[in-house]
Formats: C-alpha cells, sequence, structure tokens
C-alpha cells in the first residue's frame, strides 16, 4: 500500500489532504503547482520567496470537502500584503461558515496561468474496478454533462479517444481569438492517473478539478486534487 494512503487510514481518514494528494501525483510525474503546507502567515511569507508570486492559498482540514463554499481558497495573491490579508480571511470565513473544521495548516501553491479547464475523475466500481471520466471542468461538467468515460487500466489510446469524445473537444483546437490547447499533455495525465489508480485499490473516489491545459506544447496542470480512500 502507498505509504501516504497507508498513514491516512492508520489515523482513522478517509480523505487525503491536499499536500498529500498532489504528493502522490507527484509520485506518478502528473504536473501540479509547486506547493508547501505551512502552518501560519510566517511560514507562508517565507515559501512564497522560493514559490514565487501569484499563489492561492487553501485551507486544509480533514473536516473540509469543498474549500471554496466555505471561503477556504484566494486566488491570484500578488504581494506579501495580499497574503497576509489572505491568512486572516480564511480564518475568519472558517470560524463563521465552519466552525466545527479542524484547521491543519494551509495550501499555498503557485497560481497556473490561465487555460482550459478541464476536470478527470474517477470511482470504484465494485464489479468493473475503476472508472475514469473526462469532461471540461469547473461548473461545466455539471451543466452541460459533456462527459467520456474508460474503464482502468487505460492505453494512451484510449485516453487520446476520452478527449475527443466530449463535444467540447473543439476547444482544443483554439475557438475564435482562443488559442490551441495541449492535447497531448492531458492524454499524458489520464494516463498516468489511470496508472495510480490502478496500483492504488484503495482509492473509492478522486477527482482532479480542474486540470487546467495550457496553449499547446505548455502542458497540463492539476489544480487542485481530492482523494477518498477506503478498505479494499
Amino acid at each position: 500500500m502507498n505509504p501516504i494512503i497507508a498513514k491516512a487510514l492508520e489515523e482513522g481518514r478517509y480523505k487525503l489532504l491536499e499536500h498529500e494528494s498532489f504528493e502522490l501525483l507527484r509520485q506518478y510525474n502528473i504536473p501540479v503547482p509547486d506547493f508547501a503546507l505551512v502552518q501560519d502567515v510566517n511560514e507562508a511569507l517565507k515559501i512564497v520567496k522560493d514559490i514565487g508570486y501569484p499563489v492561492v492559498l487553501k485551507v486544509v482540514s480533514p473536516d473540509i470537502i469543498h474549500k471554496s463554499d466555505v471561503g477556504g481558497v484566494i486566488l491570484n495573491i500578488n504581494s506579501d500584503d495580499e497574503l497576509r490579508s489572505a491568512c486572516e480571511s480564511i480564518r475568519n470565513n472558517i470560524r463563521e461558515r465552519a466552525p466545527y473544521a479542524r484547521v491543519t495548516g494551509f495550501l499555498i501553491q503557485k497560481m497556473i496561468p490561465e487555460g482550459l479547464e478541464t476536470i478527470i475523475g474517477a470511482t470504484r466500481d465494485p464489479i468493473f474496478g475503476h472508472v475514469i471520466a473526462f469532461g471540461l471542468g469547473g461548473v461545466m461538467v455539471e451543466v452541460l454533462q459533456d462527459v467520456s468515460f474508460r474503464i482502468v487500466p487505460i492505453t494512451e489510446e484510449d485516453a487520446r479517444a476520452m478527449v475527443r469524445e466530449i463535444k467540447g473537444y473543439r476547444l482544443f483546437n483554439g475557438y475564435r481569438n482562443m488559442p490551441a490547447r495541449d492535447e497531448e499533455a492531458i492524454i499524458y495525465v489520464i494516463t498516468k492517473f489511470s496508472e495510480l489508480l490502478s496500483d492504488n485499490p484503495n482509492i473509492v473516489e478522486a477527482d482532479l478539478n480542474p486540470v487546467i491545459v495550457l496553449e499547446r506544447g505548455k502542458g497540463a496542470y492539476a489544480a487542485d486534487a481530492r482523494f477518498i480512500i477506503g478498505s479494499v
């Protein structure tokens, strides 16, 4: 069993914290932004010297699943003063909207440039095993229901077919004033995600949302990750 997953289960947790999720993705060479777990604003101000602005700040808590819903995420922080303010704002938001939540710290991560938001998700079916879903990310996946599915393991050819099956695929080739997107990069992420799932049957659910696909040749990055784990 993967040590990250084993540690969480030993502690009685069935959800990986976000820095654990990013560490798991890194083990499979899935691109993630530079990140660090910090305990307070002073640590954040030290770490940001290495990461560089702009950054994102997120609350880390085993009791919060949707961080944005409780004001636990602040984007596009561009200075030390803004970082100080973001730390204070998140703490106040959690006190007001999720007073039950235990706060482990903050995740500070490099802000990914604007790109096409996609989602890669997975559930563990009791009969078929892991099933991967791919579609446009953010709220679009819920509104449009434009999603393709495959059973793990997934080959590069499978991943390419998944990407090209969705109606939104035309966005990868550029649309109006929007540039073409890095299709090969998202195909790579899907195949590596399939490998991660194959190796870790304890994963019950997973969401990489969004995976931001940059211009052609510039890559794709998982900007947010959620893993639910359990017994096999």
